[in-house]
């Protein structure tokens, strides 16, 4: 049995996604949880691996059951209601308590061919960033990065606009051994939300390390002046990491949002994904 959950997460306390040995990670967190309900471990296998410090309101994970895992899952106990699957959700609430900084808000029978990672063909992410025109706002600042100055609107979505499109990120990626910087990045918008916080929109098919942090921090120097909108592209053609700007710190990050084709898509894309992960220098 192969189920997707719906998950989301304040990143603040945690050493990101993945688990780790003697560290506390979401991975790590939600299996604990997991376990005490079907009885031993499930591994999660999810869509983005979130760094330390960053947050997710739309992250998405598969788990395969074993039979005795899913018979614990699917058993009706007295008192139930609804669909026991769905209920999952809701159980695994309750070992998390009250007040948890993770949350599985729905739990699902996956469809055919579901992979969250592999037929994943985008993943939204959200920046926010206060600035000298928003001011700071004590309640935000685990989800908000402050920066001094005043940014120009205008400018950081003109350096912006010039991004969007199949490009290679390198000088905007911390570099893996064996893994490819080249992306499509559909999607880069700023706007000011109600309170003049700055929030950046940033959509792609996939995102290497650290690229959203380097692209908004691009933005950023833009916004107050240090660089020119131009710049981004000059950088980014480079093709090397840079001192020109700062990379942003992962607090102001949050995954928003994995977008899936449609039901009978998901094979497909998951095949062809998984095709291109495994040749040489792709990741």
């Amino acid at each position: 049995m192969r189920l997707r959950l719906d998950i989301s997460y304040d990143g603040t306390a945690f050493r990101g996604w993945a688990r780790q040995p003697g560290l506390r990670t979401v991975q790590g967190t939600i299996e604990e949880a997991l376990a005490r309900i079907v009885g031993s471990r499930a591994a999660l296998v999810v869509a983005g691996r979130t760094d330390a410090g960053v947050h997710a309101s739309g992250q998405v994970a598969h788990v395969d059951l074993d039979d005795a895992q899913a018979a614990r899952v699917t058993a009706v106990r007295r008192g139930d209601h609804g669909d026991p699957v769905e209920r999952l959700a809701h159980r695994l609430r309750g070992i998390l308590g009250a007040y948890a900084d993770v949350d599985v808000s729905r739990t699902t029978p996956a469809p055919e061919g579901f992979d969250a990672r592999f037929s994943a063909v985008w993943r939204r992410y959200e920046y926010r960033l206060a600035d000298d025109a928003s001011g700071y706002d004590v309640f935000e600042r685990n989800r908000t990065t402050q920066v001094r100055g005043e940014h120009d609107l205008a400018a950081m979505n003109d350096a912006a606009s010039r991004l969007i499109g199949l490009h290679d990120f390198a000088a905007y990626c911390k570099p893996r051994e064996e893994a490819t910087t080249i992306r499509t990045l559909l999607e880069y918008t700023w706007t000011r939300d109600d309170a003049g916080t700055l929030v950046a929109h940033l959509r792609a098919d996939a995102f290497c390390h650290s690229m959203v942090r380097a692209l908004v921090g691009a933005c950023s120097a833009v916004g107050v002046g240090k660089l020119a909108p131009a710049d981004v592209e000059t950088l980014r053609e480079a093709g090397e990491r840079t001192s020109a700007f700062k990379v942003l710190a992962a607090r102001g990050l949050t995954l928003a949002e994995v977008g899936y084709p449609a039901d009978d898509l998901l094979a497909t894309r998951a095949d062809q994904t998984r095709a291109r992960r495994e040749s040489p220098g792709v990741i």
